[in-house]
């Protein structure tokens, strides 16, 4: 029946894969939870290899890593039932009804079922960026992500059949983080396959220090820059890109690229210490974009 897959790196997702599997076990179906650290050769594996005591839980890792895409691949890949639920290792289930809510939105018809996801009310001060982006970018209910059902969909908490997931899969030329989902759910449009949005959050547990932020953002333009040269994904499918070829219709890519030398240490300084500002992120990410974009 359901296979749920885990990826994760150097996180404890103990709390997450005890919630699923009691859950698991009260709905009575066939079920594996399959849980792949991908290279972190962290400690803290020695405390997720206790997962291996639970009945129908299997933890692994992967002997290097081999980045988010592949490790999904390699989860779906080894599962063994007919839809598949991907949960990333830093989530949180809030609802003693998670599982049943899914059960019971399966169709015959069913191809993919994106449950969204929350942020915490609140956290530190340095932490503050991730939660603030989140909130008002990410945290949308199925009725407004249903207005764009393929461009809002993420990967996290979405439950898919494993026919549909073959005809898809994540692309494996991406090695690094940052827009795997994205290039998922376009794959996904152009098959036009089906998205459910239903309103089944996880928490997002663990939200990164405004600097680990940064840093993941800058990775995730990298491979941005890379579908973007590669033609993956037709500019129009991301706002961001359909930003970035009017700037670059005027040329005046070439203008905030340069500014980049001479900004970029101040604003990363403002976003990591002093501002939560979204306005001064955006600055940061199409000044960042346009400056890789023109390197070969």
């Amino acid at each position: 029946m359901l296979s749920v897959l885990i990826p994760t790196y150097n996180y404890d997702v103990t709390t997450l894969v005890n919630s699923l599997h009691a859950q698991l076990l009260q709905s009575q179906i066939n079920f594996e939870i399959l849980i792949l650290d991908d290279g972190s050769n962290h400690v803290i594996n020695t405390t997720n290899q206790v997962l291996n005591t639970l009945a129908f839980v299997t933890f692994k890792t992967n002997v290097k890593n081999v980045g988010l895409s592949n490790n999904r691949n390699l989860l779906a890949e080894a599962s063994i039932y007919n839809y598949i639920l991907f949960i990333d290792g830093d989530s949180l289930v809030i609802s003693d009804q998670y599982i049943a809510n899914y059960l019971s939105n399966i169709t015959p018809e069913t191809a993919i079922i994106y449950g969204g996801r929350i942020h915490p009310k609140q956290v530190s001060k340095k932490r503050e960026l991730r939660l603030v982006y989140g909130k008002k970018r990410e945290d949308l209910s199925a009725k407004q992500r249903s207005e764009k059902p393929h461009k809002r969909m993420f990967c996290n908490n979405t439950l898919m059949t494993k026919a549909t997931f073959n005809a898809i899969t994540f692309e494996k030329t991406l090695n690094q983080y940052g827009h795997e989902d994205t290039l998922f759910a376009y794959k996904a449009s152009v098959l036009k396959t089906a998205i459910l949005h239903i309103d089944n959050p996880i928490l997002h547990g663990d939200v990164d220090f405004n600097n680990v932020f940064l840093n993941k953002t800058e990775k995730g333009l990298q491979n941005l820059d890379y579908i973007y040269k590669s033609e993956l994904i037709p500019q129009n499918f991301i706002p961001f890109l359909e930003y970035f070829s009017k700037l670059k219709r005027f040329k005046l890519n070439y203008l905030l690229a340069y500014s980049y030398y001479f900004t970029n240490p101040i604003t990363k300084y403002l976003l990591t210490n002093k501002l939560t500002s979204l306005a001064l992120f955006d600055i940061f990410r199409i000044s960042y974009f346009c400056h890789i974009n023109l390197k070969k």
